[in-house]
């Protein structure tokens, strides 16, 4: 497939308007949704175009038959079949039947502000290019099921705490799934040396930004750094992850800029100008020039739409 036809999207409100899927419930702040597909795909068979989204998607199909794709990896679907799919991937979906299946779709700005700051380093397997799907009986997949209905009970409510709501479910869902069927997996399983390259810089990315939001480092890795730590040539690792994630080292360091730009200014009583030198920017006036490059816009109002009253 050439990359110039491929779909790309950011935001769940832009590949939702494309798919022709409601919109009205999505916030374009808050990067969650949750729903049950037999209420919106009303016609079967159903087959999806091929995309790529910059968030994450769990799906519980309870009584349903399909198949998805992962890159070049396809895995069917029955009943009792729970899978998800992370960022950067090739990603299509078909529905033969469908009765009842439950998708919850969430970005990283969401999980690191409602579900765990530390989200990776709590859950790594969420940093694995493909896992396959798990396929359980009625007794355990009903555990989850009481789960993902919760979260949509409190998604549809008007409660002030709901975001939090669904982080703590969240919080249980994900150690469920841990306990369950991840809690030995090791995504090296394919024996892919180009998979163990991304996993260890998806990990060396969360660590340093994670190290420059609390102080520990004070400034931004480059390609030469991250390449460094796997003892590679830089032109080498991005070719890798190019190849592998179909996003530049570039844009993966973007991205994780603004995301944990946004949980800064969202969650915290730093200043602008701190959050701009934590995250390797000399001046403010550049982060600010910055993230609302990316965002469209600045910090200042991305606080005050976030309830925060801080500059």
């Amino acid at each position: 497939m050439k990359e110039e036809k491929l779909l790309i999207f950011n935001r769940i409100k832009d590949l939702y308007k494309y798919l022709h899927l409601p919109v009205d419930r999505i916030d374009d702040h808050s990067e969650f949704d949750v729903h049950n597909l037999k209420d919106i795909h009303t016609e079967t068979p159903y087959i999806s175009p091929v995309f790529r989204a910059n968030f994450f998607s769990f799906v519980f199909v309870k009584n349903s038959v399909g198949k998805y794709t992962t890159d070049d990896k396809i895995f069917d679907t029955e009943p009792g079949t729970i899978y998800f799919t992370n960022p950067g991937h090739y990603k299509s979906f078909e529905w033969h039947q469908l009765n009842d299946v439950y998708m919850i779709t969430l970005s990283e700005s969401f999980l690191k502000e409602n579900v765990h700051a530390d989200i990776f380093e709590e859950f790594p397997f969420m940093l694995a290019e493909t896992v396959p799907p798990r396929v359980l009986n009625e007794a355990l997949f009903a555990e989850f099921e009481q789960l993902y209905e919760q979260i949509a009970r409190a998604y549809n409510s008007h409660s002030p705490y709901r975001n939090r709501m669904i982080g703590s479910l969240f919080v249980v869902m994900l150690l469920k799934i841990k306990e369950y069927f991840w809690k030995d997996y090791n995504p090296i399983y394919e024996g892919n040396r180009s998979s163990e390259i991304v996993k260890n810089f998806k990990r060396n990315l969360e660590k340093h930004y994670r190290d420059l939001s609390n102080g520990a480092a004070d400034h931004v890795f480059r390609v030469q750094e991250y390449a460094d730590a796997q003892n590679l040539h830089p032109n080498y690792l991005s070719s890798v992850i190019k190849s592998k994630t179909g996003k530049a080292i570039s844009t993966w360091i973007a991205e994780k800029t603004i995301s944990e730009a946004k949980s800064l200014l969202q969650n915290s009583a730093v200043s602008i100008k701190e959050i701009a030198y934590r995250l390797g920017f000399t001046e403010s006036a550049h982060f600010s020039n910055y993230f609302k490059k990316h965002t469209d816009i600045s910090p200042v109002l991305f606080r005050k739409q976030h309830g925060v009253a801080l500059s």
